[in-house]
């Protein structure tokens, strides 16, 4: 691949749009099968719960954390109108039934009242806030207390490999990660790093990790 094209790609991994967004949805799932397996695993839903989840793509991992209960309710905030339209679609019997809703929008605005969720969980999106500090402030409004954060990305050390990262990538290792949390007001309760089976990328076979971190509302 040249340049210009892993530009474009960095662009639709960011925020997927027209007909290549709804390819590049459906490729991420196949790329982040077990960071979002290891991260509802540790979502861990129960009855009762009401659950966000920031930067869901097209949602297709959503039946994982539904079909535990029908009392659990979801909601998948996005700003890619395509992601949230794929959603929809994806997740028809779910929205139904009562238990899902997809809402348009920007994570350091989200159109929820304040103590909304008990659990807030976002994968693979970090590395596109503007301002991460600002947008950890509006998980902890829509949180309730002592309510659980879990943030899940690909660590730094990995993720400057990637010949796409270098346009408009925020990267963070387990130490960055630890500083920034610390100026809000959540505390850490566990960092969990994964290993996962290494993934093609443009004909080449890449080493894939996943760091895992939970935190509570303070």
């Amino acid at each position: 691949m040249d340049e210009q094209v892993y530009q474009q790609l960095a662009a639709q991994l960011r925020q997927p749009s027209g007909e290549t967004g709804i390819q590049t949805g459906e490729w991420m799932n196949k790329g982040n099968v077990h960071i979002n397996m290891d991260t509802i695993e540790t979502l861990d839903a129960v009855a009762g719960d009401n659950i966000l989840e920031i930067g869901m793509g097209n949602g297709y991992f959503v039946h994982h954390i539904l079909e535990n209960d029908a009392s659990i309710k979801y909601t998948g905030a996005d700003f890619s109108d395509v992601m949230v339209e794929e959603s929809k679609k994806i997740n028809s019997t779910w929205i139904s039934n009562g238990q899902a809703t997809f809402v348009l929008c920007n994570a350091d605005k989200l159109p929820f009242k304040d103590n909304s969720f008990n659990k807030v969980f976002t994968i693979n999106t970090i590395y596109f806030w503007n301002d991460a500090v600002k947008i950890l402030l509006e998980i902890e409004r829509v949180l309730l207390p002592k309510g659980k954060l879990i943030i899940t990305l690909r660590p730094k050390h990995l993720m400057e490999n990637y010949p796409f990262t270098k346009y408009g990538f925020n990267m963070f290792s387990r130490e960055d990660m630890v500083q920034l949390i610390a100026k809000s007001n959540f505390t850490i309760d566990k960092v969990t790093e994964k290993q996962e089976p290494d993934f093609e990328l443009n004909g080449e076979m890449v080493k894939i990790e996943s760091l895992i971190i939970e935190m509570i509302k303070s």
